[in-house]
């Protein structure tokens, strides 16, 4: 097979959640790209408005859905909708995610909740949804969680965001040994420092950019490409054997520490 077909993703069809904007946005454009159809999903559908241009532009079909991850019976209506208006699910993108930074000491019960609920359980019942289908179907699927870098390494004042972001790390090696008998692989990715707007208030902070520049190898935070290319491979056929494992878009920052 040519190299180039094994990236090809004419044909599939594809959900990202959390896809209004920054990173989630990027993934759904880079999906249509490789010639996914492509549902997104954001809590406030009017937001998808340029998502959704953006992949009509590649000359792929757009499906918008309002969801809030923490809502365990939308996620299951929604890939239900998904699927039956894309004709079929191939692709599953867990992108949805929230963070607060606050000191341990302060955190209380509904930021917990808000946090791991949004990160983990969201995950979590949108890939079961999706994988009910995709077996149903006899589809095989590629699901696509993103995990952090505080998947890896403790941030202070991050510590519900981290766990969360642990926990994803976990379910993601879990799912993918109980799934791959289904013809479902599960991986990740876990994206480095990355400007959007959920990380923009570090970013204006000049000294705070100096000081990680400082310890990224390739001396440079992420572009969106970055990682979009990297959900591709981890989408297509080029990855076919690879399930189970997580793949830091880093600039080398784990590898150096």
């Amino acid at each position: 097979m040519e190299i180039a077909a094994l990236f090809d993703l004419s044909g599939r069809k594809a959900l990202v959640t959390g896809a209004s904007r920054g990173i989630g946005q990027a993934i759904a454009e880079a999906l249509a790209g490789a010639g996914a159809d492509v549902a997104v999903t954001a809590r406030d559908v009017s937001s998808l408005e340029e998502t959704c241009g953006r992949i009509a532009v590649k000359g792929k079909k757009a499906l918008p859905f309002s969801l809030d991850v923490r809502d365990v019976s939308a996620c299951a209506s929604v890939v239900a909708q998904a699927a039956g208006m894309l004709g079929g699910l191939d692709i599953l993108v867990n992108n949805a995610g929230y963070e607060e930074i606050r000191p341990s000491m302060d955190v209380d019960e509904a930021l917990w909740d808000t946090i791991v609920s949004t990160n983990l359980k969201g995950a979590f019942f949108c890939a079961q949804a999706a994988a009910r289908h995709m077996s149903q179907t006899g589809r095989a699927g590629a699901i696509v969680n993103l995990c952090s870098l505080t998947s890896y390494v403790g941030v202070p004042t991050a510590v519900p965001y981290g766990s969360s972001k642990s926990g994803l790390l976990g379910m993601t090696k879990a799912l993918a040994a109980e799934w791959a008998a289904l013809g479902i692989r599960v991986n990740a990715i876990a994206p480095g420092y990355f400007r959007t707007a959920m990380t923009d208030v570090f970013y204006e902070n000049a000294d705070w950019q100096e000081a990680m520049l400082a310890k990224i190898p390739q001396r440079r935070f992420g572009a969106l490409g970055d990682v979009a290319g990297t959900v591709v491979f981890l989408a297509s056929d080029a990855s076919a054997y690879v399930t189970g494992h997580c793949i830091p878009v880093d600039g080398g920052y784990l590898a150096s520490i």
